[in-house]
């Protein structure tokens, strides 16, 4: 496999340092991937962590020119349902999620278990808080809106996000659940990007074995689920 980056600024370099790791051809690197060597991306994965306004401007260029498409990128989910229909039109896959983190994964689906369970038993009040860099140009985070996603498809209740910007912080999310007795509290602190880039690196190589438009959080919930199930 051949991997190349669109967007190298931190979160790029990460990647590329991941792919060193595990022996991943990195065929290039670009801020503007409408420049890229056609003839080379054809037989290429093109991982995106670029901005929402790039990749809304360059989905098409991705899905005409790469052989499949990995997208760190947040803040366009608003254009899914185009972008899906387009790679479906281009015959071409996508993998997408608003954070590649294992951890976060884990904490998705654990978000979706005790929504459930307060739910069933009612009484529980949610809140949402997420902490980033203040580089970070979305608010809030697409993974503070997927956990929302999360507990509103539950509980029937979308709960409040409450954003906040400091320092370097690589990402802080926490989703509390709490009644007038007690609180349950689920918390992951990134303590780099490289948890990010690993699942990024993880996503680009489960494209051999997939076709079609996919959330990588639908991908890996499988494998979490016989986890879970099993005895």
């Amino acid at each position: 496999m051949k991997v190349v980056i669109s967007g190298y600024g931190r979160m790029g370099k990460m990647v590329k340092q991941v792919l060193l790791q595990r022996g991943v051809e990195c065929a290039g690197a670009s801020e503007d991937i409408t420049d890229f060597d056609p003839s080379i991306a054809v037989d290429c994965v093109c991982v995106d962590f670029t901005t929402p306004d790039a990749f809304r401007k360059n989905y098409k260029s991705l899905a005409d020119n790469f052989k499949a498409v990995v997208v760190g990128t947040t803040g366009w989910y608003d254009i899914l349902p185009e972008v899906r229909d387009y790679f479906a039109k281009r015959g071409k896959t996508l993998i997408y999620s608003s954070n590649f983190s294992v951890g976060v994964n884990i904490l998705f689906k654990m978000t979706e278990i005790m929504s459930r369970l307060t739910s069933a038993f009612g009484g529980y009040a949610c809140d949402i808080k997420e902490i980033h860099h203040i580089h970070k140009l979305d608010k809030p985070s697409g993974t503070a809106k997927t956990l929302a996603d999360i507990v509103e498809g539950a509980c029937g209740v979308r709960p409040e996000i409450e954003s906040v910007r400091e320092g370097e912080v690589p990402g802080i999310h926490s989703v509390d659940f709490h009644c007038d007795v007690d609180r349950i509290n689920l918390t992951h602190e990134a303590f780099s990007r490289e948890g990010f880039a690993q699942g990024a690196v993880q996503a680009a190589l489960m494209t051999e074995g997939v076709s079609g438009v996919h959330e990588f959080r639908d991908l890996i919930n499988d494998k979490f689920n016989s986890i879970i199930s099993s005895k």
